[in-house]
């Protein structure tokens, strides 16, 4: 053994191994603090928060933490979540290498986590540093959404087995669901230029998208309404299929998610975007992408693995037979 493999080996000896059912509880863990993340993100831009550390990474020139005021308070809490995040994308990655048996499409995944944090460090930065720039705003908010989904298929992946996935309905539903999941996904873009063209800027003198408030809000309306209208369509379909029920009941709760946000979201016009109104709308639309995730990683399942007997070769069998006879002659009276 080579010295560097040797160390290496030394080096994995003293690390843990991670059962199944740990890894899964650190699973659930990074998906509530990515889900956290989205909605402390969304407090920071509607308190007007978004420079209240005006560097990046620290708070300001010369601390790393904020004066003890509102808005550095704000976006240094969001920043502390942000911590946290990273500690558990990290904790997630070598619980993934350390778990017994490894399975590559966990390390994958949990790869992912990393990856996408990276990524939000790096956009983070340029967020502060181009003064809340309404495009890398949104395209932040974006990859959040992201990571959060790597985080809830990370999830799923654990709570099964590594076994090929067999789909529970017909290929014409699960079209279905991806139309679904497609639509949410064009939702919550445009929702991000809604957010963009509004009032909440995230902080003093930053800049908007360039688009009329109230045509945007409607066309997003308007994709909402397809949304409803599709998982009304996806439901009828389910059960005149007789799909599985756990399938069923993730359908209802896509569609009972969706009549929630549309009625946040018509309040929020109505109210002229008002701040508390538009954060509700925000964990509303969290809550909605996990839901429409979950309904569609629940159309297939992935059967328990099995263990195979221990293969007998034929010279053991002979071995074996060879013994019992040789025990037979020496035990016979002469």
């Amino acid at each position: 053994m080579s010295p560097s493999a040797f160390r290496r080996r030394a080096r994995s000896a003293h690390l843990p191994q991670v059962s199944a059912l740990t890894f899964r509880r650190i699973a659930i863990v990074s998906v509530a603090c990515y889900a956290l993340l989205v909605v402390t993100g969304g407090a920071v831009r509607l308190t007007g928060s978004g420079l209240g550390c005006l560097d990046w990474p620290t708070c300001s020139h010369a601390s790393i933490t904020p004066s003890v005021s509102f808005h550095p308070l704000v976006e240094f809490s969001n920043r502390m979540v942000s911590v946290a995040v990273t500690i558990v994308s990290i904790v997630a990655f070598g619980a993934a290498l350390r778990r017994t048996p490894r399975r590559r499409d966990l390390v994958g995944l949990a790869s992912g986590l990393i990856v996408g944090l990276l990524a939000q460090i790096v956009l983070g930065g340029i967020v502060v540093l181009t003064k809340l720039n309404p495009y890398f705003v949104a395209l932040h908010f974006i990859l959040t959404l992201a990571v959060l989904a790597d985080a809830i298929v990370l999830l799923h992946r654990a709570t099964h087995d590594d076994t090929s996935a067999e789909p529970v309905v017909g290929t014409d539903l699960i079209w279905l669901a991806r139309i679904l999941l497609g639509t949410v996904t064009v939702l919550v873009c445009v929702g991000t230029i809604v957010t963009g063209a509004g009032p909440h800027a995230g902080g003093p003198g930053a800049k908007r998208v360039p688009i009329a408030f109230q045509e945007i809000a409607e066309f997003h309306s308007d994709i909402a309404l397809f949304l409803i209208g599709a998982t009304l369509a996806t439901l009828f379909a389910l059960h005149h299929a007789k799909a599985p029920a756990a399938v069923q009941r993730r359908a209802r709760t896509v569609l009972e998610v969706l009549a929630l946000q549309g009625a946040l979201g018509y309040t929020q016009y109505f109210l002229h975007d008002n701040a508390f109104v538009v954060e509700l709308h925000l964990a509303g639309a969290t809550s909605v992408w996990c839901a429409i995730l979950a309904f569609y990683l629940g159309l297939h399942r992935h059967p328990a693995a099995v263990v195979a007997a221990p293969a007998v070769t034929a010279a053991a069998d002979e071995a074996a037979i060879g013994a019992a006879a040789h025990s037979g002659v020496a035990s016979a009276p002469a």
